[in-house]
């Protein structure tokens, strides 16, 4: 872990300090006209995590007729690919997305897989790595002056952590429903600002008895920290708010509101949010577990795209779709399939990426990718690229070694026009 402050600690000194509690305040008045031209000044990227590593053979890669097929059937879409009937939904948005089959990586375990998918590097026990959102919060900071909600925001899981760009772009936390771990209203405006005068004393000793960069980073989560209790950008996570319709479009389930409040807070300016839908582990009863999570999938995802598409904010979002590898050609003695890295597909789409692509290819049975290879760096670069990010950006770690961006992964080109 990094050797800085954690935001578990920050809001252990923070209640310490006076029972802290952060108020969510109502100032009276409307941020859409802010947070819509937050959201016009730089491109957000939603990343939809499917932990536990799917079945992408049975998703996006179909193959029909063959021994190691599986019993779904591919269907036609709006794009040049077929993918499972039991994403219909999906189908009709294809045109805006491309299928990456040619991922072929080097990590399957899971807690391994996780940290190479996110953060472009291999895991090293001299290093700990920066994930995608906290590299993309970190490079798009000077154009998001105005944001005051966390720039890396993590619905329904953990993610990776900031690695050496350090706590003030580690990932802020929340539910599948909005609400911020840690926080609730305790307390009155007139007595948080006594508190908070009285904190503002502590760290006033803490910075001059710690120097270096653990104080910088300390009194950067703690400005953000307050800006954040008392914005009312916060607004941007009731998704309760949102209008019934809306609601219904996504699905009333955890995997819908999340992808709910992803719209919801890149529309406010958020540069990065990662959607946790875990589940995927499917070493048993692969295919009747599949039936009950493709439907769910399916609504989530389909909506978030045409959403954004309908509200002018698709070429401004790249979205990705990845677990950390996926699964065997072969089914087990159990009817699931085993952990697989050798051949498997991602999604991407929006932020000007070309879409209804079918790129790469793997072997009849799936085993093999056929093609050229893609890696997690290639997927990392193609996302900074589309992001406008400068692949050239390097940075230093902890341990005064140069980090290339993305890991110094090539693009994947034909997503480029």
């Amino acid at each position: 872990m990094h050797s800085g402050m954690t935001r578990r600690h920050f809001l252990d000194h923070m209640a310490g300090a006076a029972a802290f509690g952060a108020a969510s305040f109502a100032l009276g008045r409307t941020v859409e006209a802010a947070a819509s031209q937050l959201s016009r000044d730089h491109k957000s990227c939603i990343l939809l995590w499917m932990s536990g590593g799917p079945p992408t053979i049975d998703i996006w890669d179909m193959k029909p007729g063959v021994a190691t097929g599986g019993p779904l059937r591919p269907i036609r879409t709006t794009g040049d690919v077929e993918i499972t009937e039991r994403l219909p939904l999906v189908a009709e948005q294809m045109k805006h997305l491309s299928v990456i089959r040619s991922m072929s990586t080097r990590e399957a375990d899971h807690t391994r897989g996780a940290y190479y998918l996110r953060t472009g590097y291999v895991p090293n026990p001299n290093v700990v790595h920066p994930s995608y959102g906290s590299v993309i919060a970190h490079e798009m900071e000077p154009k998001i002056a105005g944001l005051e909600i966390p720039p890396f925001v993590s619905i329904g899981g953990p993610s990776e952590g900031p690695g050496f760009l350090g706590m003030a772009y580690a990932p802020l936390q929340v539910d599948q429903s909005g609400r911020v771990r840690d926080v609730q209203a305790l307390v009155e405006k007139e007595r948080m600002d006594e508190r908070l005068a009285l904190l503002a004393e502590i760290e006033g000793r803490f910075a001059k008895e710690r120097r270096g960069p653990a104080a910088g980073e300390h009194a950067k989560v703690l400005e953000r920290t307050v800006s954040l209790m008392r914005s009312d950008q916060m607004k941007a996570f009731d998704v309760a708010s949102e209008p019934t319709k809306s609601r219904e479009r996504y699905g009333d389930s955890g995997f819908g509101r999340s992808c709910l409040l992803a719209r919801r807070l890149v529309e406010s300016g958020v540069p990065f949010v990662e959607v946790d839908f875990g589940g995927w582990d499917l070493h048993d009863d692969c295919f009747t577990r599949l039936d009950q999570k493709l439907p769910e999938l399916d609504r989530g995802m389909s909506a978030l795209v045409s959403d954004l598409e309908e509200r002018g904010l698709l070429d401004q979002t790249v979205i990705v779709w990845m677990g950390e590898f996926g699964r065997t050609p072969r089914i087990n003695g159990d009817a699931g399939r085993d952990h697989y890295a050798r051949a498997w597909s991602a999604v991407v789409g929006g932020g000007g990426l070309q879409g209804g692509l079918g790129i790469g290819e793997t072997s009849a049975d799936g085993s093999t990718v056929e093609s050229k290879p893609h890696s997690a760096e290639d997927l990392m670069a193609t996302v900074c690229q589309a992001m406008g990010l400068s692949l050239q950006t390097n940075f230093t770690s902890t341990n005064g070694r140069p980090m290339k961006i993305a890991g110094g992964g090539a693009p994947i080109s034909e997503l480029f026009a």
